[in-house]
């Protein structure tokens, strides 16, 4: 299980509660361009609409070795596959606790390229820098030890 790219602003502003897995819907050139890696999470979301789940503002760079297309978009959106009751069943928590999906990092399984995606609470300001002395003093801490 290769890991292809990792969202680390997800884990940062977001406290994951649940984590899913979801294939994508690529092409063969974008599938080639995430397996070297040229693939951006940050800033990505994921919107469920009617039924369907889809990958927003995921940047895939156009493969080098392909020949150059004048209509490819790095940034289009991007379907997500997963069962349909576990669709349902995650636009269900989204909606009742006023949570969100979040991407939180891009691997292959078995040659295919997966999504891992995670149900989200916002972290407010204060979450965020009580994070950072947190992991400053973690640090601090090791350092000394060693």
């Amino acid at each position: 299980m290769a890991n292809l790219a990792r969202n680390k602003r997800a884990t940062f502003d977001y406290e994951i509660l649940e984590r899913f897995e979801a294939g994508v819907a690529l092409t063969g050139q974008e599938v080639k361009s995430a397996k070297t890696g040229h693939i951006r999470l940050q800033g990505a979301f994921v919107q469920i609409k009617d039924n369907e789940m889809w990958l927003k503002n995921a940047f895939i760079a156009p493969y080098t070795h392909a020949a150059p297309s004048a209509d490819y978009d790095p940034s289009h959106n991007r379907k997500l596959l997963m069962h349909r009751r576990e669709i349902k069943k995650l636009e269900q928590k989204q909606d009742a606790g006023g949570l969100t999906i979040v991407p939180i990092s891009a691997y292959t399984k078995a040659g295919i390229v997966k999504i891992e995606i995670g149900l989200a609470r916002g972290k407010r300001q204060f979450e965020k820098r009580a994070a950072i002395k947190r992991r400053d003093i973690d640090r601090e801490i090791r350092t000394i030890g060693s």
